[in-house]
C-alpha cells in the first residue's frame, strides 16, 4: 500500500496539480529578481548545526547542465512573491522526474526505486539527513551520469557517497578498486558497482545486492569475466571453485554466516594479495581464518586457497579427486555387472526349475 501511496504522491507532484494562483505567480517571477539577492557572491546562510549554505546562483549556473532551458520557478514553484516570505521548501524532484512525465525528463521508475530503498525509507521516517535527489545528483550543475562532470559519473560518484559515508569511502580510497579508480580505470566497481543506483538496501537487507548469500554472485560479475580480467592479469578461476568449495555449496543453500568472498578479502578495503594489510596476505591468513576456525595456525596459509580440483597442478588433491572419481565409477560398474549377472542367473533357475 505504501508504495501505491508514493506513486499517488508522485503522480500528483509531477502533473503539477497545485494550486493555480500559486503557479501563476511563480511563473511571473523573473530570473533578474530571483538575482537580486542570489546573485551576490556573499549570499549565504549559517545553518543551526554550524555548516554554511551557499545561496549563491546566477544565470550562468543552469549553463551546460540538463536544467539549461528551466527557470528558477520551474523547480522552486512555491515561490511566489520576492522577497518570499517563508522559507521555500526543498525541491521536489518528482515534480518532472517520473515515468509518464511530460516535461522531456527521463522516462523512468527510478524515483519509485528510491522510495523503496534504505534512504527512501529513512526520509519517509522523517530522518533530515537522509540524502534526496539533490545530495547526489547536484542542485544547480546537474550533468548525465555518462559525463565526466557529473557527481554521479563513474569516477566521481564514490567522493559523493563518500560525503555523508566518510569511514567508508577512506577504505574505500586506499583499496584496490578505489587505487585503481583514482587511475581512470573505469572497469573496476564503484558504489553502484556493489549496491547499485537507486535501488540500495542495507546489507542486511535480503533484497540487497551485497546481502549475505548475494555476494559471491555480486564479486562474480567482473571476477568470472574473462574479458575484464584478461585486462589485469587476474585469474577468474577463483570465482568458478568457490561455488564448487563447502563455502560456495553451503552459501548456495542459504547459509548466511558461512565466508564469502568480502569474509575472506575484505568489503571496503579489499587489497591484493601482496599488500602486508590485505586480509589474504599470507600473514595475516591465520587471522582470517580465525574469524570462524578458532586456532588457526600459520598452516592454513600454505598452499593455493582456490584450488580446482580438476586440474593437475592441484597435486594431491586432483589425484585424490581423480581416484575417488574413478572408485566411483568403478564401483557402480561393479554392481551393474553384479545385478546384470545376478538376474541372468535368477532366470535361468527359473527357467530350469519349469
Amino acid at each position: 500500500m505504501r508504495r501505491y501511496f508514493l506513486a499517488a504522491v508522485v503522480f500528483f507532484l509531477g502533473a503539477g496539480l497545485l494550486p493555480g494562483p500559486a503557479r501563476e505567480a511563480g511563473a511571473a517571477i523573473s530570473l533578474e529578481k530571483c538575482t537580486l539577492c542570489h546573485g551576490k557572491p556573499e549570499f549565504r546562510k549559517l545553518l543551526v548545526d554550524g555548516h554554511i549554505r551557499e545561496l549563491y546562483v546566477t544565470a550562468d549556473s543552469l549553463k551546460g547542465s540538463v536544467h539549461e532551458k528551466k527557470a528558477c520557478t520551474d523547480c522552486h514553484f512555491d515561490v511566489a512573491e520576492i522577497p518570499h516570505r517563508e522559507r521555500p521548501k526543498r525541491v521536489a524532484c518528482t515534480h518532472c522526474h517520473f515515468k509518464g512525465n511530460k516535461e522531456g525528463a527521463p522516462q523512468s521508475d527510478n524515483v519509485l526505486a528510491y522510495f523503496d530503498s534504505a534512504h527512501g525509507q529513512a526520509i519517509a521516517r522523517g530522518n533530515p539527513k537522509a540524502p534526496l535527489c539533490q545530495d547526489c545528483h547536484g542542485s544547480h550543475g546537474i550533468n548525465k551520469a555518462k559525463t565526466a562532470d557529473s557527481k554521479v559519473s563513474r569516477f566521481h560518484v564514490a567522493e559523493t557517497c563518500g560525503r555523508c559515508h566518510m569511514e567508508i569511502y577512506a577504505q574505500y580510497k586506499t583499496s584496490i578498486h578505489g587505487v585503481m579508480l583514482a587511475k581512470g580505470i573505469g572497469d573496476v566497481p564503484s558504489c553502484p558497482g556493489c549496491h547499485g543506483e537507486h535501488r540500495i538496501f542495507k546489507h542486511t537487507d535480503p533484497q540487497s545486492s551485497v546481502f549475505a548469500t548475494k555476494v559471491s554472485e555480486q564479486c562474480s560479475k567482473c571476477h568470472s569475466s574473462i574479458a575484464i580480467m584478461s585486462k589485469f592479469g587476474i585469474d577468474v578461476e577463483p570465482a568458478a571453485t568457490y561455488k564448487e568449495s563447502f563455502h560456495g555449496v553451503a552459501s548456495q543453500f542459504g547459509s548466511r554466516t558461512v565466508a564469502n568472498c568480502s569474509s575472506c578479502h575484505g568489503i571496503h578495503d579489499i587489497r591484493p594479495p601482496d599488500d602486508p594489510l590485505s586480509m589474504v596476505n599470507p600473514k595475516n591468513v591465520p587471522a582470517t581464518c580465525g574469524k570462524c576456525h578458532p586456532g588457526a595456525s600459520a598452516n592454513f596459509a600454505v598452499g593455493k586457497m582456490h584450488v580446482d580440483a580438476k586440474k593437475k597442478d592441484s597435486g594431491i588433491i586432483y589425484w585424490t579427486a581423480t581416484f575417488f572419481k574413478w572408485l566411483t565409477i568403478g564401483t557402480m560398474l561393479a554392481l551393474i555387472v553384479h545385478i546384470f549377472l545376478d538376474m541372468y542367473g535368477r532366470t535361468r533357475r527359473l527357467r530350469g526349475e519349469q
